[in-house]
């Protein structure tokens, strides 16, 4: 079990205080209410805390908030995107945000959890990996948000998450309204919650239509670009190929464009999160997309203030029509 030293989210679940009070009373700043004060030396006494000089010659002399964000990639798009919008939310708490990539190993993914906490990151957003996380009950102190996706293996977690089986729904009736009844669907790890869940509206969507699920239209596990071209193809080459295509992340919507640059079908489809130049193809693709900065804010409020009990905030996403989502079936 790795050892470390107290943190300032420890001594705010000790004194029952939010993490921005502990900040203030270890600074010395003027206007914290004597009895909140008198809680917080209590708690840093019992606990032993001491706060980081390094960090307390940042910011002019202050001690800053250090908030940790492990993600599974920072080059994926929506990795970079979340990350931008969760420093600008840090940056509204005079937080310092530190970030760590764990490339799709569980093993990883740990090591940069324990790692953060030895070294005196205050807590943590977390985008879990579809790995069991019930080890994380081992280390009670470990104060952590989940964003995007639920941890397995966790009885009680705070999680704020997107409302991924509308978002599947959604685009799904969206291309039965056009009249497609063979709509293909290409998934991620079903392993994820996100993806499960946005599974989920797509299959709920064709039994609300009256239309049956076709196993054979249903792409699994493939995220990467060039993996998802390849599927596309395969697809589109049956005696009764898909007219349209759902794809549960941006990767996968990447991947279609990719395999339809060589095709002489015209498929709809719709991709679930926006990406850089979504709007410029001919036509535009049609997307699910919500507002990231609400889904890292809401991580952050949940840190900056904690309560007892899991937590979980939903974050709404809406239907951009921009014409791939739109083509009629041939």
């Amino acid at each position: 079990m790795t050892t470390r030293k107290p943190t300032m989210a420890d001594v705010a679940r000790q004194a029952g205080v939010s993490l921005k009070t502990v900040s203030r009373v270890v600074n010395q700043e003027p206007h914290v209410r004597a009895s909140l004060q008198q809680r917080v030396q209590e708690a840093i006494s019992t606990l032993g805390y001491r706060r980081n000089e390094a960090a307390a010659r940042l910011a002019r002399g202050a001690t800053m908030l250090t908030l940790g964000l492990v993600m599974e990639n920072i080059s994926n798009e929506f990795s970079s995107r979340l990350a931008a919008a969760v420093e600008a939310a840090a940056a509204q708490h005079e937080a310092l945000v530190v970030f760590g990539s764990y490339e799709e190993s569980a093993d990883t993914e740990r090591m940069l959890i324990e790692s953060m906490y030895a070294r005196g990151v205050d807590c943590l957003i977390v985008v879990p990996s579809a790995a069991d996380h019930g080890w994380l009950a081992e280390h009670p102190g470990l104060t952590t948000v989940f964003v995007d996706r639920v941890p397995r293996g966790l009885a009680a977690a705070d999680v704020v998450l997107l409302d991924d089986e509308w978002g599947g729904r959604a685009a799904t009736g969206h291309l039965l309204a056009r009249g497609h009844r063979r709509i293909a669907l290409i998934s991620d790890d079903d392993g994820l919650s996100s993806v499960h869940d946005r599974a989920t509206g797509y299959r709920t969507a064709l039994a609300e239509a009256g239309v049956p699920a076709d196993e054979a239209l249903v792409v699994r596990g493939e995220f990467e670009p060039w993996r998802v071209a390849r599927e596309v193809t395969r697809l589109l080459d049956l005696p009764a190929p898909p007219t349209a295509f759902f794809a549960t992340n941006n990767r996968a919507a990447i991947g279609i464009l990719h395999a339809l640059r060589e095709r002489p079908e015209r498929p709809a489809y719709v991709g679930f999160d926006d990406f850089a130049l979504a709007d410029v193809f001919n036509p535009g693709v049609t997307v699910v997309r919500y507002d990231i900065s609400r889904l890292a804010g809401g991580a952050v409020d949940l840190l900056l203030n904690p309560a007892r009990g899991a937590r979980r905030l939903r974050v709404p996403v809406e239907l951009v029509p921009r014409g791939s989502g739109e083509l009629p079936p041939p």
